[in-house]
């Protein structure tokens, strides 16, 4: 599978997903960090890539997403935009929406 497949895979298997600079437990950069740390405080699951070791990526998902710069968002197949976009969202209310509506639900 070449790069481009295999981050399209990445997007349309994981409702949520953040590519990153690091881990959210680590982050290896401070706009990372923000994004990450919005991202976990709204209390859903995510995934996310750390760019830092997969330099196929890092190289390639900006010309994928048409967005130069990381950390990026995607959920639902969408890309929602990077750490002030994130932040913005976060601080209006509504990125807790926007990822509640795409994580997976519970069973009840």
């Amino acid at each position: 599978m070449d790069i481009m497949e295999t981050i399209k895979s990445q997007i349309e298997e994981n409702p949520i997903i953040l590519y990153m600079k690091g881990s959210p437990s680590a982050p290896q950069c401070g706009f990372s960090m923000r994004a990450s740390q919005a991202l976990m405080e709204c209390g859903q699951r995510f995934a996310y890539v750390d760019i830092l070791s997969n330099p196929e990526i890092r190289t390639n998902l900006p010309t994928y997403a048409n967005w130069p710069t990381f950390p990026q968002l995607w959920v639902k197949g969408e890309l929602i935009g990077g750490c002030d976009i994130i932040t913005e969202m976060h601080e209006k209310g509504e990125l807790k929406s926007l990822v509640d509506e795409a994580a997976p639900q519970a069973a009840e």
